[in-house]
């Protein structure tokens, strides 16, 4: 394991010394044929990557990069992430299915595997962090030193013959390759020798301004000069290019009112949440590339606060996790596919002693940067949608966490969640985000982002009135009824929690553009028992991955069975649920119930045909939601919140949260994700009294009851436009 007390200058000559030696062999290693072909030519391959991230890293080092034109950084940029773009995919090392046609089914996976790690290499060139160049490149060594023994050995076994085929004798010679319980032993200790070196810079990333790779480029960079978009490693885009130019198109002060909406966004969520941002110095900034512009204004914004601004990229390597859905800073994705492919790469090594290294890995960590931790405020998050949906292809060649891997991530999750709020506490954290389209949304790609804009500065204040309505209808309730219209089917019966106080309390959290921009929603934290039922959407997308006719039946409050119509076979349509939805639980528990009431948004959407496009972060207040998992208060349900009437949200626990005061490790499940019903799909929303009475909010997609109807007013904007469509193409035929 490496030695983590030794001097900083000691350190970088010894990693520069195994680094010169690592590069020498694999150069080497590139044009030897050693080993039976197939498996040469994949080493021949890992080898000419590795020299390319050589190259990598001498470009950046030696500032040729910054001298680049913007066609040579787009030509290097291709190099670096061809072989995984979709057009080449087929025929690389890191789609599982062709490593395993090429290598076989022990080793195919793993090989694929060591590909997409050494793929981590790239980050590590730009940022020059010769730590994570050596030890990938000492991985591959060690895993290619055990073929080429093997191949010898074979050969020496075989007196002469050929490597395949008979010996002399008429015996069979065995295949020349290893053992594959080496290799994966190799895997298993190259993960478990540097997770804690992986976690302490992860973790410096996450707390510590010092780290300013990211924001160096985006406070320093001349933005009109599109060629700062390379200057990250990450792939760029047309759509990366465009992005960034139509914002340098824009007026400063356009800038300003987005960058304002986002940050005031943060700070209102601590005023909101009843929590001290005084007590803090940092903020952590996401966002994706091409949006320099506005995160530089938020920037400029987070320091007036007194908050440093905190930068760090997306997973890309086993020890920070690899995901679809992006957490950090991010270029565009080359291929979803390769994401998906590889998200459970840890299955090939998981155990019970792995998932105890981690956990104790990741305590040193936080214990090195304890004061960094207390003072870290948590994520200020930019979004972006508008992406060309992705739906997923099933391949039995990716790695798959077995049941038991299952529980262990599980298990990992939920005692990690509860180690990262000994030391920020969510009592005191809060975070904000926004969304922004980019241009593959499609030709109308402006206009949809002024709209956008729009939509993300809407008059709180109406909201807030309206709003208020709503809940004091929902407050007089015993349960609340949820139907479904049309093919949906939709029949839900939620229990609300019992009000002592009427006159000073409340169930619902009146929500406008806070933590959760835009405005647009009342929610709540059911009471488990009695809340069941079927939940249905035709179609919805979550966390980037698209999902047909999902449906999840509840009893009391907890999931009892599921499905969806994405893949002929049930049971993977069920395994795409549960490990996507679930997160590899059994079950989870309705941890929110919501009314979205940002009709502007909703009928945007249809105006531009774009709701298969719309984040969750919009969709949501677009219909009634459920959220599967914790609650929005998870780890701050003791913080006293408030809404704007004075009365005191008091629904912000259910019976599984509860179990924190016993064992917190039942308490949480580090998951949260929210299904939205349109309101096309909706039929009903009604409150059931304590006296047997039914209110209406909602009938037919249109929101009935008194003092609501200015929510009805983008539908008939919507209808009328409808109608003059109609009368224009009327008019105009012969």
């Amino acid at each position: 394991m490496e030695d983590l007390y030794i001097s900083e200058e000691d350190r970088k000559d010894l990693e520069t010394e195994r680094y010169a030696l690592a590069i020498e062999r694999i150069r080497a290693a590139a044009d030897e044929s050693v080993c039976e072909e197939r498996i040469q030519a994949y080493f021949c391959r890992m080898a000419k990557f590795v020299l390319l991230m050589d190259e990598a890293w001498e470009t950046v080092a030696s500032g040729k990069l910054r001298r680049m034109t913007l066609e040579e950084l787009q030509e290097f940029n291709h190099r670096l992430y061809e072989d995984i773009l979709p057009e080449n995919y087929e025929k690389s090392y890191a789609d599982p299915d062709y490593a395993t046609d090429r290598l076989g089914k022990s080793m195919g996976p793993m090989l694929s595997f060591l590909y997409a790690e050494l793929r981590g290499m790239i980050p590590a060139a730009f940022e020059q962090n010769r730590f994570d160049m050596v030890i990938r490149a000492e991985l591959l060594l060690e895993v290619y030193q055990e073929f080429t023994s093997a191949a010898q050995e074979t050969g020496q076994r075989a007196d002469g013959a050929e490597r395949a085929g008979e010996t002399a004798a008429g015996e069979k010679v065995p295949d020349a390759v290893p053992d594959p319980e080496d290799i994966r032993q190799i895997l298993y200790w190259y993960v478990s020798d540097y997770y804690e070196t992986a976690f302490l810079d992860r973790t410096e990333n996450q707390l510590c301004p010092s780290r300013d790779f990211a924001r160096s480029i985006v406070m320093d960079s001349d933005l009109d000069d599109l060629r700062y978009l390379y200057y990250y490693g990450e792939y760029v885009t047309e759509s990366e290019l465009r992005t960034a130019a139509h914002l340098n198109r824009m007026p400063k002060e356009r800038i300003r009112l987005m960058a304002d909406t986002y940050t005031e966004g943060y700070r209102i969520g601590f005023e909101a949440g009843s929590k001290d941002i005084s007590i803090k110095k940092t903020v952590n900034i996401r966002y994706a590339l091409g949006f320099e512009r506005l995160i530089r204004q938020a920037v400029i914004n987070f320091d007036q606060m007194g908050l440093k601004t905190v930068v760090y990229r997306a997973g890309s390597n086993i020890f920070q996790g690899r995901s679809v859905n992006k957490n950090g800073f991010f270029g565009a994705d080359p291929n979803k596919q390769f994401d998906y492919d590889h998200r459970e790469d840890q299955a090939l090594f998981l155990d019970k002693p792995l998932v105890e290294r981690r956990l104790a890995c990741m305590k040193n960590a936080y214990e090195r940067y304890k004061a960094e931790a207390a003072v870290f405020g948590g994520p200020a998050v930019m979004e972006i949608f508008g992406e060309k949906p992705f739906v997923p292809v099933a391949k039995e060649s990716a790695c798959r966490l077995s049941d038991k891997q299952q529980k262990l991530s599980v298990e990992y999750s939920s005692k990690a969640g509860t180690l990262q709020n000994e030391y920020i506490p969510g009592e005191e954290r809060s975070f904000t985000i926004i969304a922004f389209p980019v241009p593959d949304i499609g030709e109308r790609y402006e206009e949809i982002f002024d709209d956008i804009v729009r939509i993300n500065t809407l008059d709180y204040k109406l909201y807030q009135g309206i709003q208020q309505k709503i809940i004091d209808a929902l407050d007089q309730g015993v349960t609340v009824s949820v139907k479904g219209r049309g093919a949906n089917r939709t029949d839900m019966t939620i229990a609300l929690h019992r009000l002592s106080d009427p006159a000073k309390e409340t169930n619902f959290e009146n929500c406008v553009a806070d933590v959760n921009i835009p405005v647009g929603e009342v929610f709540t934290s059911p009471v488990l028992a009695g809340t069941s039922g079927t939940l249905h959407v035709t179609r919805v997308f979550l966390n980037g991955l698209e999902y047909k006719d999902l449906w999840i039946r509840f009893e009391d409050g907890m999931t009892a069975d599921y499905g969806c119509a994405n893949f002929p076979d049930e049971k993977e349509n069920r395994k795409y649920i549960k490990d996507n939805v679930l997160f590899h639980h059994d079950a989870l528990p309705i941890g929110e119930f919501a009314i979205g009431t940002n009709t502007t948004a909703y009928v945007a959407a249809r105006r531009y045909g774009i709701e298969d496009k719309m984040p969750i972060l919009i969709a949501e207040k677009t219909g009634p939601h459920f959220a599967v998992g914790d609650t929005c208060y998870s780890h701050a349900e003791n913080v006293r919140v408030f809404n704007p009437d004075g009365k005191e949200i008091i629904a912000k626990d259910n019976e599984v949260s509860l179990l924190r005061d016993t064992d917190v490790n039942k308490a949480y499940f580090q998951c949260h994700t929210d299904i939205t019903i349109p309101y096309d799909e909706l039929g009903e929303i009604s409150v059931l009294t304590g006296s047997g009475e039914r209110i209406f909010i909602i009938q037919n997609g249109q929101f009935v009851l008194e003092g609501c109807g200015e929510l009805n007013k983008p539908f008939e904007e919507q209808e009328q436009a409808a109608k003059r469509s109609v009368c224009g193409r009327e008019r105009a035929m012969p």
